[in-house]
């Protein structure tokens, strides 16, 4: 049975907070095994902190929701981006959930979430970035209607390279 979403918008400082303490319990759950402890560490510091997501919200104008569950409202995730004017398209940064909650279609439920979004703010398009080694993801994506755009690989500082397919989804 597909279980369903809501959506809790990060406002307060305890919520940021709490995001960032989600955030490092996620990625210390998953990237390890692909990126490395040391790289993960990294990674959590520079994008995934309470630092970072004070920052992206108050420079970037990115906003974040807590992904929760309808049945009983727990929170299973996180998620976050920003609109890029420039482009007309919804940049998704962040699509993040808790071990024991992936595979019961809380990603589908997100990329609805934002497909709406962009529908309400007039944008044509969505995006996010995959790292190349994400084989679960990409399919996940692709089956959701994303197609690789492009292929980056962006140099993060100390000593370490994001090496990302970009998927975009049209917004009709």
């Amino acid at each position: 049975m597909a279980h369903t979403a809501t959506f809790e918008p990060v406002r307060t400082d305890a919520d940021q907070a709490a995001l960032a303490e989600m955030a490092h319990k996620i990625w210390f759950e998953y990237w390890p095994a692909t990126l490395g402890e040391e790289q993960t560490s990294y990674m959590v510091d520079r994008f995934q902190s309470l630092a970072a997501i004070q920052r992206d919200m108050a420079e970037h104008a990115y906003e974040y929701w807590f992904v929760r569950a309808a049945d009983d409202g727990r929170r299973v995730g996180y998620t976050g981006g920003h609109v890029e004017p420039e482009t007309g398209r919804f940049f998704i940064s962040k699509i993040y959930l808790l071990r024991e909650e992936r595979g019961k279609h809380f990603a589908s439920a997100v990329i609805g979430m934002y497909e709406e979004l962009c529908r309400a703010r007039g944008l044509r398009a969505m995006y996010l970035t995959v790292n190349k080694g994400n084989e679960l993801g990409i399919r996940a994506y692709r089956g959701h209607g994303f197609e690789v755009i492009d292929a980056v690989e962006t140099d993060i500082g100390h000593g370490f390279i994001m090496d990302d397919y970009i998927m975009e989804r049209r917004v009709d």
